[in-house]
């Protein structure tokens, strides 16, 4: 049985934002088999999804918890998994729902709680890596076509993204050479500033990962070909895309 410490809407607000949004508690489902009670140790998984994804969201929040039956969750941590994770709007009351998952040994004999529903606002959070202050941004590397940039080129147009918004960068197509590395900068040209891996060079997911401002070169996917690149400095991911 999943209870909850408050109903309906739950308010947040970046003021607030270190205090407790919401404490969930359960109970223990006591595994019981024909040979008697189970003696093994309950592991349990809180889903949070939006309504009517009924948990097959594949951005949904799982939270892991060993042996605890509650769960505090603060404003600024609920609201990270509401922008960054189910990647709802700021701003706006979305519908959403939680539930507790309990299993043995393995992810074995998975059992589910009954499900709560909330009304929840997520507030606008500063974003996690700083937008170039250019309004503008390049690819480069030699995972690109031009190759690295040196020192006062001309900037290479069609490696050149669309700003969508404040914090969001398309490149709708782009050709890159396969497991070669790359670089994103503001000022095509200009080495002062840039943004790639949060680890050690080509350390990153091909695919998507993180990124910060002076990070290390982004290893390129393994098969060569045109790639839409998204990059969200508001969730600090960048995403790429065969096409």
């Amino acid at each position: 049985m999943l209870t909850a410490s408050r109903s309906g809407n739950i308010p947040m607000a970046f003021a607030t934002q270190d205090q407790e949004a919401i404490k969930l508690s359960w109970t223990n489902p006591n595994y019981q088999f024909t040979t008697g009670p189970s003696s093994q140790d309950v592991t349990y998984q809180v889903e949070i999804d939006t309504t009517g994804a009924n948990f097959t969201n594949p951005n949904k929040k799982v939270l892991a918890i060993n042996n605890d039956l509650s769960l505090s969750i603060k404003q600024s941590e609920l609201n990270d998994y509401l922008l960054n994770q189910l990647q709802l709007k700021a701003g706006m009351s979305h519908n959403v729902e939680m539930r507790v998952k309990a299993s043995l040994a393995n992810n074995s004999v998975p059992l589910y709680s009954n499900v709560m529903k909330f009304t929840i606002t997520p507030y606008a959070i500063p974003p996690k890596v700083t937008p170039p202050a250019s309004g503008t941004l390049y690819v480069t590397g030699g995972a690109t076509t031009a190759g690295w940039m040196a020192g006062g080129d001309a900037e290479v147009v069609s490696q050149k993204f669309t700003q969508v918004s404040p914090t969001l960068y398309v490149l709708p197509s782009v050709a890159l050479k396969g497991g070669e590395s790359y670089l994103l900068v503001p000022v095509y040209g200009n080495w002062d500033n840039k943004y790639g891996a949060i680890g050690a060079n080509n350390s990153n997911n091909p695919d998507s990962d993180d990124f910060k401002a002076g990070g290390g070169d982004l290893k390129a996917p393994a098969a060569s070909g045109n790639y839409k690149i998204e990059v969200d400095f508001q969730r600090g991911k960048y995403t790429l895309t065969k096409l």
